[in-house]
C-alpha cells in the first residue's frame, strides 16, 4: 500500500510540473489586456467536449463589458443548442500587474487571473449541472488573443484533479 502511495505521489508530482505557466507567453505579440479586449460588444462560440473528446455541447455567447476604473463587468449571454439559455455577471478587478481578481454568481469564491503577452490563464471553481446533478467543478483557463478582433479560449474543466471536460471557444470583437 505505501508503494502505491508513493508512487501516486510521484506521478501528480510529475503532472504538475509539466504544467504551463502564463509567464512563458510574456514576449508573445499582440499582447492580450482583458479590460480593452473586452470593452464593448464581443461574441463567441463554442463547445464542451467530454474526456473523450466527444462534443457534447455548443453554445452563442454575447458579452457587453464596461470598463469603470478598476473593474471590468462582463454582462455573458448564453444560447446552448438544446435551447437553455443562461446569463452571467463578472466583476473583474486589476488588483496588481497583470493580476486580477473576479467573482460571479455561479462562481465559489474568487476567481483568480494573471496575464502575460498574448495569454491570461483564470482559475476559478464554479457549481455545475449534469445529469440531474450539481458538482463542483474547477476551471483552468486559458485565453490567447490573436490579433486585436480574435481570441481564443480553451479551459480545463476539473474534479479531483482529473479533468472531466474540455471547453474550446472563438471570439471575435464587435467594437
Amino acid at each position: 500500500m505505501k508503494r502505491i502511495l508513493m508512487m501516486a505521489l510521484a506521478f501528480t508530482m510529475l503532472l504538475a510540473g509539466c504544467s504551463t505557466e502564463v509567464a512563458e507567453y510574456r514576449q508573445q505579440e499582440p499582447r492580450l489586456d482583458i479590460f480593452h479586449y473586452f470593452q464593448g460588444k464581443t461574441e463567441a462560440w463554442g463547445m464542451v467536449q467530454d474526456r473523450s473528446g466527444k462534443q457534447i455541447r455548443r453554445f452563442h455567447v454575447e458579452i457587453a463589458g464596461d470598463v469603470i476604473g478598476d473593474t471590468l463587468t462582463l454582462n455573458e449571454h448564453f444560447v446552448y443548442d438544446d435551447g437553455e439559455k443562461q446569463q452571467r455577471v463578472w466583476h473583474i478587478r486589476r488588483v496588481g500587474n497583470d493580476r486580477y481578481e473576479g467573482t460571479a454568481g455561479d462562481i465559489e469564491g474568487v476567481a483568480t487571473g494573471q496575464s502575460a503577452g498574448n495569454a491570461f490563464n483564470w482559475h476559478y471553481s464554479m457549481n455545475v449541472k449534469a445529469n440531474g446533478s450539481t458538482w463542483l467543478l474547477n476551471f483552468d483557463d486559458w485565453m490567447y488573443l490573436q490579433d486585436e478582433t480574435h481570441l481564443f479560449n480553451k479551459t480545463e474543466m476539473k474534479k479531483l484533479g482529473v479533468t472531466v471536460a474540455t471547453v474550446t471557444l472563438f471570439f471575435t470583437r464587435k467594437e
